[in-house]
């Protein structure tokens, strides 16, 4: 046996989340894509079938009440409200991580106030963050300035109505300082919007402890809530009383079935709802959630790093000199729950290693992006993972 698989054997017999990974549905495959799409926790297949042949099959409308599917994107929001860092009340379930991006950064605007007309945007973000600040941009008269994260305090002024940035770079697994750039963003007066689809449930974030303002993160990756689960918003209660949404609907009214025709925000977090919420993959994603009793998102912290350092160790010890390069920060500090390799051919790379049961996946031109996923990834998958990694670049 070698010695990197010696030594991942005595890190699974002393990983104290090991006996996690028997709360999910998993098979023999090595599945580094968590960050994509996280695995089906065992207990959300039968929560569905109640869900579906009960509280719908028989229940039916009654289930908006008996069955709780009116609250549900506030009881929701507060169960993912402790992985984020922040106390209940603040958080409400509902909608796609697009939509949940606009309703921040269009209502940002209108808590920055006169003569603030400008609109940063990190540089690197996800695709979609980009096309939707570039419309919000147009929407309230803005202008928008995509900045990388670490020129932001230099690119702040008295003119910069909010930042948009991401926790952690959906390309590289970069961390960016969230408590040093929401701080800046606070000095200039401005507002901090925070996407965190690629922090949560990975990594400790936050948002209550660092003031920050506004956040918004998808729930089918660490969150394992499945393929296209709602999102969430998160407005801090200090700012909750002048939130403005751009997108009233009538679950945000402060008298839903008064069916009035002026509109009245409803108090709190809950301004941030808009239409009948999702329930099927609502109450899925509930189901999901419960995996998380009992285990504190530092402690998950600790195995990310680790599983990511052993990672890269077992790349040094099997892969060819020069092969791949990797491109995500070595210092704990600066890095997520992913590691990306550059490869010249990556895109064939990452079909072989599917092929033979290695999953991470393939970011254009040339980035292998593997993602660790604490709850269920174990150290034997990881040394695994980067042997068949070697195998396949020879």
């Amino acid at each position: 046996m070698s010695e990197p698989a010696i030594e991942a054997e005595k890190l699974d017999a002393a990983d104290e989340l090991r006996g996690k990974r028997d709360a999910f549905v998993l098979d023999d495959v090595v599945y580094l894509d968590g960050n994509s799409l996280g695995a089906l926790p065992a207990v959300v297949p039968g929560r569905i079938e109640d869900v579906v042949r009960r509280q719908w099959g028989e229940l039916r409308i009654r289930s908006w009440e008996e069955s709780g599917w009116w609250t549900a994107p506030e009881r929701i929001g507060d169960r993912i409200a402790p992985l984020v860092g922040a106390a209940p009340g603040q958080i409400v379930v509902g909608d796609s991580t697009s939509v949940n991006v606009f309703k921040a950064l269009v209502g940002a605007v209108r808590m920055a106030g006169e003569g603030r007309d400008e609109l940063l945007v990190d540089a690197t973000t996800f695709p979609t963050d980009g096309y939707i600040a570039e419309s919000a941009a147009r929407m309230t008269g803005c202008t928008l300035r995509p900045v990388t994260p670490a020129d932001v305090p230099g690119a702040l002024g008295d003119r910069t109505a909010a930042v948009l940035l991401n926790h952690v770079d959906y390309r590289t697994g970069r961390l960016h300082d969230l408590p040093g750039l929401t701080a800046a963003v606070h000095e200039a007066g401005a507002i901090a919007v925070w996407d965190l689809c690629h922090s949560a449930g990975a990594l400790p974030v936050g948002l209550d402890e660092h003031g920050v303002d506004l956040a918004v993160g998808c729930t089918y990756k660490y969150l394992n809530g499945g393929p296209g689960s709602p999102a969430y918003l998160y407005v801090r209660r200090e700012l909750q009383d002048r939130f403005d949404s751009p997108l009233p609907g009538w679950n945000s009214h402060a008298e839903p079935f008064g069916m009035r025709t002026g509109y009245e925000p409803a108090p709190g977090a809950l301004r941030g709802r808009v239409g009948t919420p999702d329930i099927l993959s609502m109450l899925a994603l509930e189901a999901a959630l419960e995996v998380w009793d009992g285990v504190s998102v530092e402690a998950v912290r600790a195995k990310s790093l680790a599983l990511t350092d052993f990672f890269l160790e077992c790349v040094a010890a099997h892969v060819p000199e020069g092969r791949v390069a990797c491109v995500t920060p070595v210092a704990h500090g600066e890095r997520g729950s992913q590691i990306a390799l550059r490869c010249d051919d990556a895109g064939d790379v990452m079909k072989r290693l599917i092929e033979r049961g290695v999953v991470g996946d393939f970011r254009a031109p040339d980035v292998l992006r593997f993602g660790f996923t604490p709850l269920y990834v174990g150290f034997a998958e990881v040394e695994r993972a980067a042997r068949v990694l070697a195998e396949t670049l020879a």
